[in-house]
């Protein structure tokens, strides 16, 4: 019998071998148990590493506090201290218009005067009449006296004379009320009336304006009403930029039912009438200084709840926050009040951290406090 060659032996050899191993589970376990210890042993090395929390960097200030007024700011109108329409107190034909629009009258002068030659007429025909119960009342005291004539014609003699006497003077006063004149010194804005007409008793003839001083008016929101007292400097900025000082000089006790805030009116010097009525201002209120600080606007930021104020260092290098009060909004930046006078305040990098964070501070220079951006570099604790 012919013996079987050897590389079939081997083969047989081979097979019988792998048959075993695949038998055991060996093969299918090798890769997941050499991936789990290459896992392991990674996240061995990471606990084993020193744990190194990134921090950011802000730039802090020590303010300078300075002493300012409050300001309260309200938009506002102009409009005159007086505003009057004149109008005729008696019917007739206008006969003499004595102003113009534009025209400068003083108190008592003498607007426009209705025909009435009637009327004067009644006046001397009651002037007249007053002179004859003059005489008659001399006369009949006379002849009392002398004995001629009862005492007790003096009565009805006395009595003629009053009677004549209001006769007059309601005559004076039909003819006095076909004349208009300025109840107050002030600018004749409008006229509405041409000689010649036929006016009724009551019409309007002519407007007239007191603009010195020129008043500001304006409503405070009832929570500055408090800081807002009759005589308190104030400064009005006109439409056109430019900005006139005037005082407090009312302040309503009632608020307006449907804003709830209070009127008040600022009295301004105005002895060229240079500032028209009805002129878009800008009310700004003076009230007592108080403790402050100047920051650009940028450095204001808003806490988990919604509450305006800034961020400060704490002792402790963490962050803080402080509320503000808002005295002025300048062209240099915001006017704060309310803040600690030992406070480090974070003015660069304030809106990247929140309250309780540890930070890495560094001191503000001027472009950082004028509202530069810093660089927001992480430093290993």
């Amino acid at each position: 019998m012919a013996m079987p060659r050897f590389h079939t032996v081997a083969a047989f050899v081979v097979l019988a071998v792998s048959a075993a191993w695949v038998a055991t589970g060996e093969f299918s376990s090798i890769g997941s148990a050499a991936q789990d210890n290459s896992d392991q042993a990674h996240k061995t090395e990471q606990a084993d590493a020193p744990q190194q929390k990134l921090l950011r960097t802000v730039a802090v200030m020590q303010p300078d506090f300075i002493q300012h007024n409050r300001i309260i700011r309200v938009s506002g109108v102009t409009a005159p201290d007086k505003r009057t329409t004149l109008a005729t107190r008696n019917a007739g034909i206008l006969g003499e218009l004595k102003v113009e629009k534009g025209d400068t009258v003083q108190v008592g002068d003498v607007v426009l005067v209705l025909d009435g030659a009637e009327k004067q007429s009644m006046v001397n025909t009651a002037r007249v009449l007053l002179d004859q119960r003059q005489k008659e009342a001399e006369n009949v005291e006379r002849l009392v006296k002398e004995g001629i004539t009862p005492s007790t014609q003096i009565d009805s003699a006395r009595s003629a004379l009053a009677s004549a006497r209001s006769q007059l003077e309601a005559a004076q006063a039909d003819v006095d009320r076909l004349t208009v004149v300025a109840p107050f010194s002030g600018v004749i804005d409008k006229v509405m009336v041409e000689e010649g007409s036929w006016l009724p008793s009551g019409e309007a003839v002519a407007v007239l304006l007191q603009l010195d001083p020129v008043v500001a008016l304006g409503e405070v929101s009832e929570r500055e009403i408090a800081h807002v007292k009759v005589g308190s400097e104030a400064d009005v900025r006109l439409i056109s930029g430019e900005i006139v000082s005037g005082k407090v000089r009312h302040i309503s006790l009632e608020a307006t039912a449907g804003t709830r805030t209070y009127p008040i009116e600022v009295a301004i010097a105005n002895p060229d009438n240079l500032i028209p009525a009805g002129m878009t201002a800008e009310i700004m209120i003076k009230s007592a200084a108080v403790t402050a600080v100047r920051l650009p606007r940028s450095v204001v930021t808003l806490d988990a709840a919604g509450n305006l104020g800034l961020r400060i260092l704490n002792a402790d290098s963490t962050v803080g926050f402080v509320p503000i009060d808002l005295i002025d909004d300048s062209p240099e930046g915001l006017v704060l009040s309310g803040i600690p006078l030992d406070a480090k305040i974070i003015v660069a990098g304030q809106d990247l951290v929140s309250e309780g964070d540890k930070v890495k501070a560094v001191p503000a220079d001027a472009t950082l406090i004028s509202g530069a951006t810093v660089k927001r570099a992480e430093q290993p604790e």
